[in-house]
């Protein structure tokens, strides 16, 4: 007889909340780490950041393991990264309650989604190890044959969010590592531990000491020591346009890689299936509370279905359950502490002040935790606040259009270009949307399906770069032409150019 898993909210962490050349290390810094459990609003773990010194510790055993991961063959990077998707199944269930204690998500969100996307993407990259694409080899020129490498950059630093934890420190570790590059993760500080058991799970499969590091502790202190590291040879990092690009000025020289923020378009024309746009929306905007860079934040309706959208919208919001995690029938959680609850609200407020029309929610409910209530919004100028600025949390504007041209230009209207979504019946108007609406992915009658097949990266202030797919092995490669001389002559053709006569 098998026993019952621990509940989520008896989770105990008594680890350390670092993870450097193959063993958890106690933190050693003047700053405290404080994880805490967002629907209960209690403390899960309470440790000292990582010193200056760890940090160097970490970049340097990653330095070691360089030496002998990028040397190995792919086909050896591959079985080993099958094994740790063997290892992360065994270990499904505790991955999943962690990551919803410390991020408050329901759990049957961290099952089918968090973890099950992780493991597909180990699964993926161990396959993408062995696949790298490039040019065939060949005579470019009529005395040369040229072929091309794609090599390892070195030491990969990275600095992870806290809305996705899991999926992100997979994100950010899988292709380096496929690449053959090793990689020091700093994980959000509120949300470090299921990184740390993502990393501990590739220890335990056979992926050697070294290649995956894990250092919790904040960005000013820990961060900087990572990505201003002289032996970091690259800095990858998820999350704020402001964050990032201050870290990106912070390192001339180095390979960048940055997922930045979004505002995430969804359009739906005259012609939409309204009742598939109306659960669309509210499943996209809901969805890990809202904390997605890629959610529905934005929907721009035209005119003669703008009432029906808004009304179908307003009734299945509605439906929408708060409440413990752990409950099945739980569709939203908590917000990931309480300052960003305070932020969400803070939003609203000044929205409601500023004339617009809270349809939906728009308040804190009275319960334990950090819940904001799912909130629908009309009437907000286009320049304002609520609809230029990422909230983070589980708020959809409505704004009305009357011509595709309009929905168009409204849907590019901010700084950000992550994702969006168009609505439409008609082929053309999808193709039209596809084609100008500036962002890295844009779905037609569908928001936010992601799979580890397809890229996903910005335009514009969204960053530069892609996870997920084969292309963002490019992001974590070098690539080499070499040229070979096949005619064994001393005087070459083009040296003409500097000696007289041929």
């Amino acid at each position: 007889m098998t026993s019952s898993p621990t509940p989520v909210a008896d989770l105990a962490w008594n680890r350390p909340l670092n993870f450097i050349d193959g063993e958890f290390v106690a933190g050693e810094g003047t700053r405290r780490v404080e994880v805490r459990d967002p629907a209960q609003d209690t403390v899960v773990v309470d440790q000292p950041e990582a010193s200056a010194e760890q940090v160097d510790a970490a970049v340097r055993a990653a330095r070691r393991a360089y030496a002998t991961w990028s040397r190995m063959t792919p086909g050896e990077r591959s079985d080993l990264m099958h094994a740790w998707a063997r290892d992360l199944t065994e270990h499904a269930d505790e991955l999943a309650r962690w990551e919803s204690r410390q991020c408050g998500k329901p759990l049957k969100l961290t099952t089918q989604f968090d973890v099950a996307g992780s493991i597909d993407n180990v699964v993926f990259y161990a396959g993408a190890a062995r696949n790298f694409e490039g040019k065939s080899q060949g005579e470019y020129s009529p005395d040369h044959t040229s072929s091309i490498r794609r090599e390892p950059i070195g030491v990969v630093g990275s600095i992870a969010p806290w809305n996705y934890p899991l999926q992100m420190a997979a994100w950010k570790i899988l292709p380096a590592i496929a690449a053959g590059n090793t990689i020091v993760l700093k994980p959000a500080e509120i949300t470090p531990i299921t990184s740390l058991l993502f990393a501990e799970s590739a220890h335990r499969a056979g992926i050697p000491a070294g290649v995956i590091n894990i250092v919790t502790g904040g960005g000013r202190s820990v961060g900087t020591a990572l990505t201003g590291h002289d032996e970091v040879d690259m800095v990858s990092f998820t999350g704020s346009t402001a964050v990032g690009e201050s870290i990106a000025a912070s390192v001339p020289g180095k390979r960048t890689h940055l997922e930045l923020g979004g505002k995430a378009p969804f359009v739906v024309f005259d012609d939409a299936d309204i009742e598939a746009a109306a659960q669309g929306a509210v499943a996209a905007s809901c969805i890990n509370t809202g904390q997605d860079c890629t959610a529905a934040t934005r929907a721009y309706v035209h005119a003669s279905k703008f009432d029906e959208f808004v009304n179908r919208t307003a009734e299945l919001l509605d439906t929408v359950v708060l409440g413990d995690p752990e409950d099945p029938a739980t569709d939203l959680g908590p917000l990931s502490s309480q300052r960003h609850q305070e932020k969400v609200g803070e939003m609203v407020d000044r929205a409601r002040e500023a004339g617009a029309t809270i349809v939906r929610g728009g308040s804190r409910p009275d319960r334990d935790g950090y819940f904001y209530a799912p909130t629908l919004i009309t009437g907000a100028a286009q320049d304002s606040e609520i609809v230029q600025d990422e909230v983070f949390g589980p708020v959809l504007v409505v704004l009305p259009f009357e011509t595709d041209d309009e929905a168009i230009e409204l849907a590019n209207d901010t700084p950000y270009g992550l994702a969006a979504s168009a609505w439409t019946r008609d082929v053309y108007r999808a193709g039209r949307a596809s084609r100008e609406i500036a962002a890295g992915c844009v779905w037609i009658n569908d928001h936010i399906p992601i799979i580890s097949e397809m890229p996903h990266g910005g335009y514009k202030a969204s960053g530069h770069g892609n996870d997920m797919s084969t292309y963002s092995l490019e992001e974590y490669t070098n690539i080499k032409h070499v040229s070979v001389d096949i005619t064994g002559n001393a005087r070459k053709h083009w040296h003409r150019i500097i000696f007289k006569g041929e």
